[in-house]
């Protein structure tokens, strides 16, 4: 009896340690070493389970079903994809946490990544600060500056729940025709270089004494996101400055002009690069094998994952989706990791399980893929904090971000002419006049000083939806309101402003919102009545212009009639920075980050061409000082 007894309980404590042993999971201990939490997490997987990681839908077809059912790795916003009109952050979180839930559900309890274009500011978010586009950011020249707007544009990101970016956007547009030139600090790779301090801004610091380049870095401490440097990699050099075509290039430009910032991207551990829709001397990037695994994976030891962009791999042939399985095949093996698919996401994984059975692509490429999205989910702590919580909401649109926007507006703009010839300078504009007549219908739009990208993929027209001041509203906070009296006509006809017979005038005009394929121009014209009212105000009064726009705009033709010339690029919310500067509170400081051609015909035209001829060179830009 006292043996049986003794059996028992060798037996209970042996079953006791099975049971332990059984429940200690490597992958789920943060103590482990991340090499070791993959290696134990991927030999745990099923072929399933691990084409789920490589998956990115769209939260319109998302659900916690969705996400338990075909173990997806991970969710992306579309441009203007919301959970609701004006959503809260409270919202963001909720829904954000609703799908995670679902992941979490499954056998294993890997976590899924959301991600979202938060690309000047968390854009797509109600009540956010919406910071200039990357155009006039270029004009700052002041990596410091880049940093800060990264780590507040991290804030706001989290601050909804959300721990994963697709910014930043490091193309060297060579084409204002390109209607992304905007999403482009500069024509110069130097200043783009210079500009990537974003990323540790978004990220957190690169640590110094970290033993290998090329790993990701997320700082651990729920305030930081995953960056994503884009689009691998040429697309601001395609013919004519179409959008997703072609870039012909010799080996020497592309490594010169193109590739320099993802080379600085990844020193400073970003965690994440996505494939451009373009092509390099005819061969689509999203297929390119060379560069995406050969130079970006091996040649630089990118050990972080690769993303498509949205429908990315559909886009392989012409038309899209013409041939899918494919479109599925080339895109993977060029070294795409995780797709944007992103709605038809069975399709996807149909294809993909059927492609690894028959051996057309080897199990190695799927477990590269996933041991690279596991390692990015393991270093940001996501294992560990799967869930967001309510503690940064008040983030969201804050003073202090608002005040860097500011600053950021400040340092952005470009003064490029102040008097005519003979005559005093113009700016600083007097606070204290008879009369101020501001025209033009970029004057009092939000949607316009934002440009695309903001609120809704193609940016939005009017007030209703974007929480800031406008052009008008800033004016009139600017000027003495017991001496000077402000009026506001969109379009007034030149009767009009010499009945009214301002002290002087501000013109707001510029180009209306656009994106993508939308926004590429062969004219590159102010938006209609911006010339009429050019033409009718500055030819009665003494005038300033301020341009609100992607990219340098066809002026010449008016120029003359212009007193002073104001590139204000795309601003965002925080326009109070524009009347600091037209007034005097500060001075003007910027430098063109892109030449400023005479007409459309001499493009494409860079600094250091043999043909450079340019109506305001670059490095161009007057400067003022400030009324003491």
């Amino acid at each position: 009896m006292k043996m049986e007894k003794i059996f028992c309980m060798v037996l209970c404590f042996c079953l006791f340690v099975s049971v332990s042993e059984a429940e200690y999971l490597k992958y789920k201990d943060a103590k482990m070493p991340v090499g070791v939490r993959i290696k134990d997490l991927m030999r745990r997987m099923t072929l399933e389970e691990k084409i789920g990681q490589m998956v990115q839908i769209e939260r319109t077809v998302a659900s916690p079903d969705v996400m338990k059912n075909f173990f997806i790795g991970s969710i992306l916003s579309g441009g203007g994809s919301v959970p609701s009109p004006k959503a809260s952050a409270q919202e963001w979180v909720n829904m954000v946490n609703e799908f995670q839930k679902g992941s979490l559900s499954t056998r294993l309890q890997i976590p899924m990544i959301y991600g979202i274009d938060a690309v000047h500011g968390h854009n797509n978010v109600y009540n956010a600060t919406i910071f200039p586009h990357n155009v006039g950011l270029g004009v700052t020249r002041d990596p410091v500056l880049l940093k800060k707007i990264g780590a507040a544009t991290a804030l706001e990101v989290r601050a909804t729940g959300i721990p994963y970016t697709f910014a930043p956007c490091i193309a060297v547009c060579r084409d204002p025709r390109w209607g992304r030139c905007y999403e482009s600090y500069s024509e110069d790779p130097k200043i783009v270089q210079l500009m990537t301090e974003i990323i540790p801004g978004l990220q957190g610091d690169y640590p110094a004494n970290a033993a290998q380049k090329g790993v990701p870095f997320v700082a651990n401490d729920k305030t930081k996101v995953v960056a994503c440097a884009k689009h691998f990699v040429g697309d601001g050099g395609t013919t004519k400055g179409i959008n997703e075509n072609n870039t012909v290039v010799s080996t020497n430009q592309l490594f010169q002009i193109h590739m320099p910032a993802y080379i600085d991207s990844i020193k400073k551990g970003v965690a994440t690069v996505m494939v451009s829709y373009s092509s390099i001397n005819g061969v689509k990037m999203h297929a390119d094998g060379n560069l995406v695994t050969g130079f970006l994976k091996n040649r630089l030891k990118f050990r972080g994952f690769v993303i498509s962009d949205y429908q990315g791999i559909d886009k392989i042939t012409s038309p899209p989706h013409a041939n899918y399985s494919y479109s599925v095949e080339a895109g993977v093996l060029a070294g795409i990791d995780m797709v944007m698919v992103p709605l038809e996401y069975k399709e996807f994984i149909d294809d993909l399980t059927l492609q690894v059975k028959n051996n057309i692509i080897p199990m190695s490429r799927i477990d590269d893929a996933v041991k690279r999205i596991l390692r990015v989910k393991f270093v940001m702590g996501l294992f560990e904090n799967p869930l967001a919580d309510f503690s940064l909401v008040n983030h969201l649109g804050s003073k202090e971000h608002r005040e860097l926007a500011r600053e950021a507006v400040r340092k952005s703009l470009v003064l490029l002419k102040n008097g005519k010839p003979g005559s005093t300078p113009l700016i600083p504009l007097p606070k204290k006049s008879q009369k101020v007549l501001v025209a033009g219908v970029h004057a009092d739009n939000l949607g316009y000083q934002c440009g695309g990208w903001t609120v809704e993929w193609k940016g939005v027209n009017g007030n209703d939806r974007i929480v800031g001041p406008t052009i008008l509203d800033a004016i009139k906070k600017s000027i003495d309101p017991t001496t000077t009296q402000i009026v506001y006509n969109e379009n007034p006809d030149a009767n009009y402003v010499q009945s009214e017979k301002p002290s002087y005038a501000i013109v707001v005009v510029g180009e209306t919102p656009y994106v993508e394929t939308f926004g590429d121009s062969l004219n590159l014209t102010i938006a209609e009545p911006g010339t009429n009212v050019i033409e009718n105000v500055c030819g009665s009064v003494r005038c300033v212009v301020v341009l609100i726009s992607g990219r340098p705009i066809v002026i010449e033709p008016y120029l003359e009639k212009i007193d002073a010339l104001v590139a204000a690029w795309l601003p965002g919310t925080e326009v109070d920075g524009v009347t600091d500067l037209l007034f005097g509170d500060y001075g003007f400081t910027g430098k063109l980050a892109r030449t400023w051609f005479r007409n459309v015909d001499q493009l494409p035209m860079n600094v250091g061409d043999s043909h450079y001829d340019p109506l305001f060179p670059f490095g161009f830009g007057l400067t003022t000082q400030p009324i003491v």
